[in-house]
């Protein structure tokens, strides 16, 4: 029989990969309302009040006036009709009802694992650190709308990575409790061996690279230099003129924040050939296979990027883009957390 103390970790596990796959589903669908311009469809927060969809015409008759106040309608969706509105409520809808149900599966689950002794109190303390970044998640991505409702067709660029990005957090903190749960070693993510701070180099990489890439869905950068490898003919924007460093920092810039995007990607891809040098030259053999999952995903999302700019920012492209690019990321820590075996 299966003793007690594993029964009680064995739900824990299963917890954990079960909160794992909703929130990277809310990612999914987080993108997809993103992409769909749904976002500003709902112009309050509703915490309490909006957990049941509009029953009665006059209720999506003020969800409609409410919208039809904001500079989105105004300047974009001003012939949109009220069938036309359901479909885009229905996905900020969808999104908002995803996010309570999640903060309900990891709270509830989690009060009953903090007070059974035979859980490791050290993945409970981080778990509640996990719900207290899923909060602030609840109230960054209220912030983010907030941006977009007066003056704005879209919301804030950076509101939206901040949210995207603590998203991705939120996940990569969640899988390597995964990775680690079921090892006696316990490994610590940050440590000061000296192999380590090269995965750290391609850490930063990524997430500055997470945050270029929502820089572009917010100012719809995509949609301007849809050809590849480069820009309208040229290697940099030719209509950009840099006058000073400060013109480098414009991240308001559409074809500099594109060009930014392109290049930090060459970029990883040279250090990530750098990187698997070292690891064959060492023959660390156990290195192999993680090591091949991430180039296959590297260069999927590469590929994916190239398609999704040339075929006019496809919804499923750009969405499955967003996806490898959750997937690199998953890819690089266990690639990480493999090394540290």
């Amino acid at each position: 029989m299966i003793s007690y103390d594993k029964k009680i970790n064995g739900l824990f596990y299963y917890w954990l990969l079960l909160s794992f796959l909703l929130i990277f589903f809310m990612v999914i669908v987080g993108g997809l309302t993103r992409l769909t311009d749904s976002g500003l469809s709902i112009t309050e927060w509703e915490l309490f009040k909006g957990i049941f969809p509009p029953l009665q015409q006059n209720t999506w008759n003020e969800y409609f006036a409410s919208y039809k106040q904001t500079t989105q309608f105004e300047q974009i969706n001003f012939n949109m009709s009220l069938e036309q509105f359901k479909v885009i409520f229905y996905w900020e809808y969808f999104h908002r009802i995803l996010g309570r149900l999640i903060g309900i599966f990891f709270l509830v689950p989690l009060i009953y694992f903090y007070f059974k002794s035979t859980v490791n109190k050290k993945y409970i303390h981080v778990c509640f650190l996990i719900f207290s970044l899923i909060l602030l998640q609840g109230i960054i991505g209220w912030y983010m709308v907030e941006s977009g409702l007066v003056n704005n067709i879209t919301v804030s660029h950076y509101r939206l990575s901040a949210h995207l990005t603590l998203a991705f957090i939120i996940i990569a903190i969640l899988f390597w409790i995964i990775l680690n749960f079921k090892d006696e070693n316990h490994k610590k993510f940050f440590n000061n061996k000296k192999m380590n701070y090269s995965f750290y180099l391609l850490f930063i990489l990524i997430f500055v690279q997470i945050i270029l890439g929502a820089f572009v869905s917010g100012l719809d950068a995509g949609k301007i230099y849809q050809t590849w490898p480069l820009m309208n003919y040229y290697y940099f924007p030719d209509d950009i003129r840099i006058s000073s460093f400060n013109d480098l920092l414009d991240f308001d810039n559409h074809g500099l924040v594109q060009f930014y995007h392109r290049n930090i990607a060459y970029l990883i891809v040279l250090y990530l050939c750098v990187l698997g040098f070292i690891i064959f030259k060492n023959n660390f053999k156990k290195l192999y296979k993680p090591f091949y999952i991430v180039t296959f995903f590297l260069l999927l999302q590469i590929f994916l990027g190239i398609i999704t700019l040339i075929s006019n920012l496809n919804l499923y492209l750009a969405s499955t883009h967003q996806i490898c690019g959750l997937l690199l990321m998953l890819s690089v820590i266990n690639l990480y957390y493999n090394q540290l075996k």
